[in-house]
């Protein structure tokens, strides 16, 4: 690498620094010290610092309390939420750099990183899919992927949801790459949140199987393989009481997935409604995935990685708005057929763009009751974007994969 070269990557990396340094002193002193919230992050933090700090299980009842004292000032009642810690035990090891400042710092360090990460999972995106963006449209953009309804609710409430999102993304990008270690690496950290990656995963496990990449599954079982006895040594009996709190969440939770809210919170149809609603979206699931991995259509695999991601949103025990970010990907993907296919394609997307940003938070504003999102407000985009994977899937079919299907070549 040229000196100059080196010398212009040293200052970009300063100017970045400075910047990134710069928005959590502002987001401390404007938001996260005078006004504390981001609560989604506060249960998880509480429950790292209580195990560092204080030697308390994140699980157990003293750790609760201290969450909901945080949280309401006082333990929680009646059927206010008990803000359980409620994630893998690797959550408190990763987390552990937070666990030593206050509470205002560790927040505006957090919201921060999620903001970069959906800023860099865009970034991604536009390579993945090979999408070139005039300057304007990019701004436009990278301003919509902040202010969206999905994604800002997910950075006023800390949802670590939106770091899934972005280990996702550099997922795919990274297997499109032929990074397979980074691509198991960023696979395997994924699993924080595992109801966001509960399909995917075994799917790109026996994909990659299937096409013996072997550094990828090799990374991932190392990093998770890691993660989870790393987390058996500091807290042998985990796993049980996270288990225990999974079993408990139900009872404090006024809704499950999408699929939970039409048959059994609307249409009053019950489990036997819910599960027969999910098992035709696993059988159309599981469908692709024949295609892919039985009958080797390999220019099928876009599409059914995506409707993978859908499914699971549509069908998971429990779902929250800001994980739809996760829908970005699709409609990138959309975005860059329409710069294809259509005349002024960037007018029609910026009109797009400013649908989906007005529309969602218009939804959200006419229909909250109280404190809580309306339950529509769940259905549209993951049904929605059912709806549209099914009427588009020969755009995707027709377009060549984003992901080498091959074995990569690892002797050059």
């Amino acid at each position: 690498m040229r000196a100059d070269r080196r010398v212009q990557i040293v200052i970009v990396a300063l100017i970045l620094g400075a910047l990134l340094v710069g928005n959590v002193i502002a987001t401390h002193n404007v938001l996260t010290e005078p006004h504390p919230g981001h609560n989604d992050f506060m249960s998880r933090w509480e429950g790292v610092r209580s195990y560092w700090r204080d030697g308390l299980s994140p699980y157990g009842d003293e750790a609760s309390l201290n969450i909901q004292e945080r949280i309401y000032g006082r333990a929680a009642q009646g059927d206010e939420d008990p803000g359980f810690f409620a994630y893998p035990f690797y959550v408190v090891l990763l987390l552990f750099p937070l666990a030593a400042m206050s509470y205002a710092w560790a927040s505006a360090i957090w919201m921060v990183l999620l903001e970069v990460c959906l800023i860099g999972a865009l970034i991604l995106l536009l390579d993945l899919f090979r999408w070139r963006v005039k300057p304007w449209l990019l701004a436009i953009l990278l301003l919509w992927t902040l202010t969206y309804y999905y994604a800002a609710r997910g950075l006023l409430l800390g949802q670590p949801g939106l770091l899934v999102y972005f280990l996702e993304v550099l997922t795919l990008w990274a297997l499109a790459k032929d990074r397979d270690r980074l691509a198991g690496a960023a696979l395997a950290v994924s699993t924080l949140k595992p109801q966001m990656g509960f399909l995917i995963v075994p799917f790109l496990l026996i994909w990659a199987w299937r096409g013996k990449r072997w550094p990828f599954i090799g990374t991932f079982a190392a990093v998770w393989g890691g993660l989870m006895l790393a987390s058996f040594v500091a807290q042998p009996s985990w796993l049980g009481d996270w288990i225990d709190q999974l079993r408990r969440y139900p009872s404090y939770t006024d809704f499950g997935a999408p699929v939970w809210i039409v048959m059994q919170h609307i249409l009053g149809l019950g489990t036997i409604g819910e599960w027969v609603i999910n098992l035709a979206l696993y059988a159309l699931m599981l469908w692709g995935w024949y295609a892919v991995l039985i009958r080797g259509r390999a220019e099928r695999f876009d599409w059914v990685v995506i409707l993978t991601l859908t499914i699971t949103h549509l069908s998971a025990l429990r779902t929250a708005t800001p994980h739809y970010v996760i829908f970005t990907v699709p409609l990138v993907f959309y975005f860059r057929e329409l710069s294809r296919l259509v005349r002024a394609a960037n007018l029609w997307i910026t009109v797009i763009v400013v649908v989906l940003l007005i529309v969602p938070w218009v939804h959200f504003v006419l229909t909250v009751e109280g404190d809580f999102e309306h339950p529509t407000v769940y259905l549209l985009l993951p049904f929605g974007m059912l709806l549209l994977l099914w009427i588009t899937r020969r755009w995707w079919w027709d377009s060549p994969p984003v992901i080498n299907q091959s074995v990569p070549d690892r002797t050059g």
